[in-house]
């Protein structure tokens, strides 16, 4: 049922010739019964840390869990990611725990007491969903709590009583709805209800931890359906209210093509993003927060109008990347793409039009924003493009052949100064900023050669002048 990579059946058998028990588990089981490629592979046996070393010089643990780290040497792994296969490696690292019981969760995310436990079913009783509740030995899969029925029927559900596993561990909150996006999965009603009853918690754990666990949901397969379930279990209110809140934002009117309130609207952008970069995502799906803010119906005509929703998205943006705690670049990439999607294509804009539009964008995020475009259409229930937007397409590439710095010209201050057998100083900045000028508005080709003609000409001038 499960065929496992020489390097575990190795090692597993060195556990059992030492008269141990030895079992994959966890997320191992669970994905090779879903057939997807497995990245770590986690043990867990009744050899205590001690006995571990013994039959493994090389390891090691430092950690209250007792899990101890294996280094297997080996010329290639078979257990890779699609599109690794092959790929030369020069150690695995196994982690090998204890069976063990854990008690006392005061922090609701460590426990205080942590036992070992004597067999199997007693470690598998305190994991958090039946589906990463399995264990293997080589030759039988111990399924205490039926996760393979809920592998067969996709769904996600407790191990036990739910409100004790998500007050054991409150981050759970969030792994659950992260494996419904990840998998394509339903939550179990009953442990649907105890998320719903229990999702005050969330706010107890740290950015860090909630920012991880987030970022695997914009980086799943589902991620739309991810964010639904956040929002239907009460999370999305503690976790992104900016985005929660936009669900009570209409934007039907007259003169409008959205056919979404503001929530429903950017979850569906969120779904149709062509990206799979992760901060584009981010992009998608808070590029309209601004709108609650500046949601204005006129009673008359019923026309709805979020005037500079941009700008205060950008300001929200920019506490929203804080809060996650995302990196500097992180935060510039995001704050940039909420600030500047809204942006004007039309067939009459000047070149110094979509030169400003690239500037402000950067080229960096040119595709990233053009994606967010796509997205925002369909999320509107618009076409993915339209001709004026393939037109603008266009004009940016054609646009970006032109210099948009003075360093981009062809020629430099070494050549400005050798043509006119002048030293360092003002000159030479004001003379390839001339030439710069002309380039942009199109009187001189950005040519080295065309460039030395037009110094040249200038250096004539100049003897002429003497």
């Amino acid at each position: 049922m499960i065929k496992l990579p020489k390097e575990v059946v190795e090692l597993m058998k060195k556990f059992k010739e030492s008269k141990f028990q030895i079992y994959v588990v966890g997320g191992a089981v669970r994905d090779t019964l879903l057939n997807k490629p497995v990245d770590n592979w986690d043990f867990t046996t009744n050899a205590t840390p001690e006995q571990i070393l013994k039959m493994f010089p090389d390891a090691f643990y430092n950690n209250v869990y007792g899990t101890v780290t294996v280094p297997i040497k080996n010329e290639q792994s078979n257990n890779l990611p699609a599109g690794r296969q092959g790929e030369t490696m020069k150690q695995l690292l196994f982690e090998i725990t204890p069976f063990r019981k854990e008690s006392g969760y005061s922090d609701l995310r460590h426990p205080e007491k942590i036992e070992w436990a004597k067999t199997i079913e007693e470690d598998l009783s305190r994991r958090d969903f039946t589906i990463n509740s399995m264990a293997f030995d080589g030759s039988i899969i111990i399924d205490p709590y039926k996760g393979m029925d809920d592998l067969k029927n996709k769904l996600i559900k407790a191990v036990g009583e739910p409100d004790k596993r998500f007050n054991e561990d409150v981050l759970r909150l969030l792994r659950a709805i992260r494996f419904t996006s990840q998998l394509g999965f339903l939550i179990e009603d009953k442990t649907r209800e105890s998320i719903q009853k229990n999702a005050l918690l969330i706010a107890k754990i740290s950015w860090e931890r909630i920012r991880d666990e987030f970022l695997k949901i914009l980086n799943s397969d589902h991620p739309a359906e991810g964010i639904f379930f956040l929002k239907s279990t009460g999370l999305l209110s503690y976790i992104l209210p900016e985005v929660d809140v936009c669900f009570t934002i209409p934007q039907k009117s007259p003169k409008r093509h959205h056919i979404y309130d503001v929530g429903t609207h950017l979850v569906m952008a969120l779904k149709h993003c062509p990206s799979k970069d992760l901060i584009t995502r981010f992009a998608t799906l808070i590029h309209d927060i601004g709108k609650a803010k500046t949601f204005y119906k006129d009673e008359k005509t019923d026309l709805i109008t979020f005037y500079n929703h941009e700008v205060v998205g950008k300001r929200q943006a920019e506490k929203i990347a804080d809060r996650f705690k995302l990196s500097n670049k992180q935060k510039d990439k995001l704050v940039t793409l909420v600030a500047e999607h809204q942006f004007t294509v039309s067939e009459d804009q000047t070149d110094k039009a979509v030169r400003r539009f690239i500037r402000g964008v950067s080229k960096e995020y040119l595709n990233d924003m053009l994606d967010l475009r796509t997205a925002d259409r369909i999320g509107s229930g618009a076409t993915p493009t339209s001709w004026r937007t393939e037109l603008f397409k266009k004009r940016l590439e054609e646009v970006q052949k032109q210099p948009f710095q003075i360093k981009d010209l062809k020629i430099d201050g070494n050549d400005v100064m050798k043509i006119l057998k002048i030293k360092p100083g003002p000159k030479i900045g004001e003379v390839l900023k001339d030439l710069f000028d002309q380039v942009v508005e199109g009187k001189l080709k950005n040519t080295k050669k065309i460039l030395i003609e037009e110094v040249e000409k200038l250096a004539l001038k100049q003897f002429t002048t003497l």
